[in-house]
């Protein structure tokens, strides 16, 4: 929704309440006056088939400009003028009577009854016809002003630094050139005056040199001053006129809204139901009144709005002037009560086509002009050098391309090949561990050593060193209580036995060698020391089961850190184009809010009343139009409908400057947690 769909609905509702609100009074009237001559123009219409049908037409066209007849309230002009149309006035006017007169007699009273409800239906028409043509031109006016701003934002890019300037320079340097030698072509074909090709292709470069020097001469002031600075002077120039227009638009725009229908509706009381007394008596005259003089301002609007010549200064007394010589504006309320003023809907409805067709059309090609004119370059102009430069070199590109193909089709397949395998070796295989280990998966135990290897080397050296207290006994032979009790002392470690005889025959190592057990002894050493070995590996073992989920967890954290900066990477890249375009969105309502709380605190109020200038309302507008726009893509829901009641406040211009600058502050700490 929109600040002109708003303002349709509120005005379309309250004329249908208008119309309610008659026929509500009406009705007693016709009941308790002249029964008769109801119940006679009833049976009229029922058995006259072509006022019946001419009366059904005329309510179903009134309808369908109703802003409850499509989805957009604003309809388009399309349908309003095909309305419009399609009703086929009568070319007599009704005369609204007001002061009481002697009564017809009754044939003529229902004569004039059937003329007068025709009358009102196509008045009716004519209202609703008015409404979606005053929405119309305020959507076109929004819609032509509201892009100025960026354009004028562009100049001042271009104009803030010399390196925007020399780009801008070198984009528009292909244009300037063009325009150059059409020039020269002109004053060629000029002076050549058709003799040209029968004098040979000498006279024509001798010609072309001659008119390049006598324009060298005549454009030797702009030489004196650098390229950069003429493209700066002629941003400048076109900046200006950008703003000279949209301050233009902005202005019709005010005034439309201080004097259109929305003032109508706001602030006065014509465009809602009467009460009683004579000013229910008068009320049809007043809303047909603001129906005329609406008419005739939009068509003032738009006559001097599209109009090159007229500057903001002027644009005011230029729309006073048109106005006050228009009789449909001068028709003022005490008059129309006192003379009876005939309506003519005929002619109202042909100057609403003039408005929808000629005129409108008429000003959406001076504002497309302006565009073109004056708004930045098109993108072929800004990035013609680029395509320039890709274009020439698109063949070395495809050439090396081509001869490179199996390398490239190699690259891309290994790329892939390592794709598979990196997430299939370092994130599903850790990950399939992982999970074992959690489920106490035999085939997912980390081990360094057999798990009875300990076992087996602990017994072997059992018997090595019962065998070996056995077969060198100290005294008496063992027993086997001594066997058992030696048997517990070498699980404990305790190998005293073959220490002593290791310590005998160290005595005398050569004999211990060769007669005695010194080679048996060390053997059994060895093997006691590699049990040693072994119950120091199974303690390790042991550690490394019980941290077995943490190793899992540090094998399957690479590939899950290079998966995640990748995601990211790609993240930043495709996913980042919307973070980006809220941010922006956020900046742009900041701005928008710097640019409205510029506007009123450099605006100068009025000195009777304290309000804005109609150029500010309309700058005013725009702004809130484009920060409404904003917010919609920003905001929630339910903040965005408060952020409407507060732009509505802020637009409410008969309040004053002072409260709309607290309405500044309301949105800025209400909402500040989206700007």
């Amino acid at each position: 929704m929109s600040f002109v769909i708003d303002q349709v609905r509120r005005i379309d509702g309250q004329l249908d309440r208008l119309q309610v609100s008659g026929l509500e009074r009406d009705a007693p009237e016709i009941a308790t006056t002249d029964d008769l001559r109801s119940s006679r123009f009833a049976r009229t219409l029922t058995h006259d088939p072509v006022k019946t049908s001419r009366f059904a037409h005329l309510q179903n066209l009134v309808k369908s400009l109703s802003t409850t007849a499509s989805r957009t309230p604003v309809l388009p002009r399309s349908r309003v003028l095909s309305a419009l149309r399609e009703a086929g006035f009568s070319s007599e006017g009704a005369i609204s009577h007001v002061h009481e007169a002697e009564e017809p007699p009754e044939e003529e009273q229902e004569d004039e009854e059937e003329q007068d409800f025709e009358h009102e239906l196509e008045w009716a028409l004519i209202g609703k016809a008015t409404v979606q043509t005053y929405g119309i031109l305020l959507d076109t006016l929004l819609d032509a002003t509201v892009p100025l701003a960026e354009d004028i934002r562009y100049w001042d890019d271009v104009l803030g630094s010399y390196r925007w300037s020399a780009v801008y320079s070198v984009q528009t340097s292909p244009l300037r050139l063009w325009t150059w030698c059409g020039t020269v072509f002109q004053d060629v074909k000029n002076k050549a005056e058709g003799t040209l090709l029968s004098e040979g292709w000498s006279r024509l470069y001798g010609l072309v040199g001659e008119v390049v020097r006598e324009r060298s001469v005549m454009e030797v002031q702009k030489r004196i001053v650098s390229p950069l600075v003429r493209a700066r002077n002629e941003a400048r120039l076109k900046q200006n006129a950008l703003e000279e227009s949209r301050y233009l638009n902005a202005n019709a725009l005010g005034m439309l809204l201080g004097e259109g229908l929305s003032n109508e509706s706001i602030h006065n009381n014509t465009l809602t139901s009467p009460s009683n007394g004579s000013t229910a008596h008068n009320h049809p005259i007043r809303w047909k009144s603001v129906v005329m003089r609406n008419i005739a301002l939009m068509e003032a609007v738009l006559q001097h709005v599209s109009d090159p010549a007229l500057t903001v200064d002027k644009f005011d007394s230029a729309i006073s002037a048109t106005i006050d010589e228009d009789p449909y504006y001068e028709s003022q309320e005490a008059s129309l009560a006192d003379h009876g003023v005939s309506f003519r809907p005929v002619e109202l409805a042909a100057r609403l086509e003039s408005i929808l067709q000629p005129r409108m059309d008429d000003y959406k090609t001076h504002a497309q002009e302006v565009m073109r004119s004056h708004g930045r370059p098109p993108r072929l102009v800004r990035y013609w050098l680029p395509m320039s430069i890709a274009l020439v070199s698109s063949s070395t590109v495809l050439r090396i391309l081509v001869n490179r193909k199996a390398a490239i089709l190699t690259w891309i397949r290994e790329l892939g090949v390592t794709v598979i395998d990196f997430w299939s070796n370092w994130v599903v295989e850790p990950m399939r561990k992982v999970i074992g280990t959690i489920r106490h998966d035999e085939a997912s135990e980390v081990s360094i050593m057999s798990k009875r290897s300990l076992e087996g080397d602990r017994a072997s050296l059992e018997r090595m060193v019962v065998d070996f207290a056995v077969d060198n006994p100290e005294g008496p032979r063992l027993t086997e209580n001594q066997i058992a009790d030696m048997r517990v002392k070498v699980k404990e470690g305790d190998l005293t036995p073959v220490l002593k005889a290791y310590e005998k025959d160290l005595q005398k190592p050569f004999v211990g060698a060769v007669r005695g057990n010194l080679v048996r002894a060390l053997l059994i050493q060895i093997q006691k020391t590699k049990v040693d070995v072994e119950v120091a590996m199974g303690g390790i073992d042991s550690l490394l089961k019980s941290q077995q989920l943490v190793f899992g967890f540090v094998g399957l954290t690479p590939g899950v850190l290079v998966c995640f900066g990748l995601f990211r990477w790609l993240n930043g890249i495709f996913g980042s184009r919307r973070g980006q375009q809220q941010g922006n969105k956020q900046g742009q309502m900041r701005r928008g809010l710097r640019n409205i709380d510029r506007i009123l605190t450099s605006s100068k109020p009025t000195q009777d009343y304290g309000e804005l200038y109609y150029k500010d309302q309309g700058l005013l507008l725009c702004e809130v139009q484009a920060l409404r726009h904003d917010a919609s893509l920003t905001l929630p829901k339910a903040a965005f409908g408060d952020f409407v009641d507060d732009l509505a406040d802020l637009l409410d211009v008969r309040t004053g400057v002072r409260r709309q600058r607290r309405v500044v502050k309301r949105l800025r700490w209400a909402y500040s947690k989206w700007l």
